[in-house]
């Protein structure tokens, strides 16, 4: 048996090392043609409707929403679905009403970034503010992916936790450094390709392992003998309303205002690949999130005592199927997970190199140099990457960090810059103080009786704030606040250009 088992290991790291080459090579080979700093950051805005969705799905689908999500169901059930489900009906926002409106701004002013647009609407004062936060939150992103194929590389294949993390950043990095959201947009189309059908291949193995619908909810009954935690664990709101809420008012606005979305759509070529691209992404998101779910409701059933939660995919993929089906899961799973990293470094490099090295330190910088830059950037977030994942708990724990930030920063000053001119620079930053030190206030108010936001996600009992009038998680309460505070912002502080039609 355990020769057996070497011979299936050595298989999977060969299978994996055979996949990541070939990735690379194709960045390679795409970012030969990539010769500035549009090309790098914006495709040369020439991505029709299928290229951006799959750059965009293949973005979406990481290790928040297969390891994530997986680890949510295997705790709490069917209502893991909320997570993606969330990503979902932030993409759709993103389709018809974000997304059209600000690629028609971008391409009017000729805009490689969101902080190129927070630049023109608020000033290089809120830019600042806001990339400088959005470089440590999207380094919390990037670990995440990281762990990700850390854990299904240690459980599938016995590699190391260190190795794994490093192998991801490796590859991510160095095809992502070659050419940018160009050669990333191509390298996704192969990485898509992986993902779905890894994934459907694997589902009916799964199914038939857990014996069907009838033996899941059997075998979970005999992991959980309380009646009201069975109907928990199969309701649609089982992990919690104020969880749920929670997810919607963290995730939806992150998946129309997050930089790197925005910075794909971008490189549209036209408002109806924007519509029809990124509409198909959100529709996709919310289909596929049945699939993790099963699957870490089955690998409860199966194996309910893990020492992790983030173990039920992995060991899921090892044990309920064939080596075969098994090895293209795993290159499914790396696959999803790198390809959400290349996104995440989109982010870096844009924040890090156009966002704050450009516009503050070196402004004159030459096309060929901000390129140089762009790329040299890209490698040390790899290297930082690596680092901070070795010192994070779980992937859930990483995106929490990375979304909140997001969402309660910026959600309010985006949406208000759009659609009113009365926005001011003065407001958003005020609003965007306001909310990030709410959500701190409320995160660690309680001490020891509160538990941490970012490591509370996938336990409800850890997510909860109690203010006498509702329960709110952290995030929530904060980007309410932000938004409440964005909205006074526009009848004491006012633009004092309203004439102007930088925003719009």
């Amino acid at each position: 048996m355990e020769v057996m088992d070497l011979i299936r290991h050595n298989g999977y790291v060969q299978a994996i090392l055979g996949y990541a080459v070939l990735l690379i090579l194709i960045g390679w080979f795409v970012g030969r043609r990539v010769r500035s700093s549009s090309g790098f950051f914006v495709a040369g805005r020439r991505l029709g409707t299928g290229l951006l969705f799959t750059t965009l799905i293949a973005a979406n689908i990481g290790a928040g929403s297969t390891v994530g999500v997986a680890a949510i169901a295997y705790k709490s059930g069917v209502s893991a679905w909320w997570w993606i489900g969330s990503a979902g009906i932030g993409s759709m926002i993103l389709a018809f009403c974000v997304g059209p409106r600000i690629w028609r701004i971008a391409c009017r002013h000729g805009l490689y970034t969101l902080g190129d647009y927070l630049d023109m609407r608020y000033g290089k004062v809120f830019r600042g503010f806001f990339s400088g936060m959005m470089a440590v939150g999207t380094l919390a992103l990037f670990s995440g992916q990281l762990l990700g194929i850390a854990w299904i590389l240690e459980v599938v294949a016995g590699v190391p936790k260190t190795a794994g993390v490093i192998a991801g950043a490796v590859v991510a990095t160095l095809y992502f450094a070659a050419g940018g959201l160009l050669s990333a947009a191509v390298v996704n189309i192969v990485e898509l390709v992986v993902i779905l059908a890894g994934f459907l291949v694997a589902l009916p193995c799964i199914y038939e392992f857990v014996g069907g619908w009838e033996g899941l909810t059997a075998k979970v009954a005999q992991n959980l003998p309380d009646a009201a935690r069975q109907a928990s664990f199969f309701s649609m709101d089982g992990i919690g309303v104020t969880v749920i809420v929670g997810y919607l008012v963290m995730l939806v606005p992150s998946f129309f205002i997050s930089p790197g979305l925005i910075g794909k759509v971008f490189g549209a070529k036209d408002e109806h690949a924007i519509r029809w691209g990124t509409a198909l992404n959100g529709a996709v998101q919310l289909l596929f999130a049945v699939i993790p779910v099963f699957i870490g409701m089955a690998a409860f059933a199966a194996f309910p005592d893990l020492p992790r939660a983030d173990l039920a995919l992995p060991t899921a993929m090892k044990e309920m199927m064939p080596f075969s089906i098994a090895t293209l899961a795993l290159a499914a799973i790396f696959a999803a997970e790198v390809s959400t990293a290349d996104a995440v470094l989109y982010m870096l490099a844009t924040s890090v190199s156009n966002d704050l090295y450009k516009r503050f330190l070196n402004p004159g910088v030459s096309d060929a140099a901000l390129l140089r830059f762009s790329r040299a950037v890209t490698l040390a977030s790899g290297v930082l990457g690596v680092l901070f994942a070795l010192k994070l708990g779980s992937i859930i724990s990483a995106l929490t960090i990375f979304y909140s930030l997001m969402s309660v920063s910026l959600a309010a000053p985006l949406v208000f810059g759009l659609f009113t001119r009365c926005a001011s620079n003065a407001g958003a930053i005020l609003a965007s103080v306001c909310g990030i030190a709410l959500t701190l206030f409320c995160t660690f108010y309680r001490g020891a009786e509160t538990v941490n936001l970012w490591v509370g996600v996938l336990d409800t009992r850890t997510h909860l704030v109690d203010f006498g009038l509702a329960k709110l998680n952290a995030a929530t309460c904060g980007i309410l606040f932000t938004f409440a505070v964005m909205a006074v912002s526009l009848l004491i502080l006012p633009s004092r250009n309203m004439a102007l039609d930088k925003g719009r």
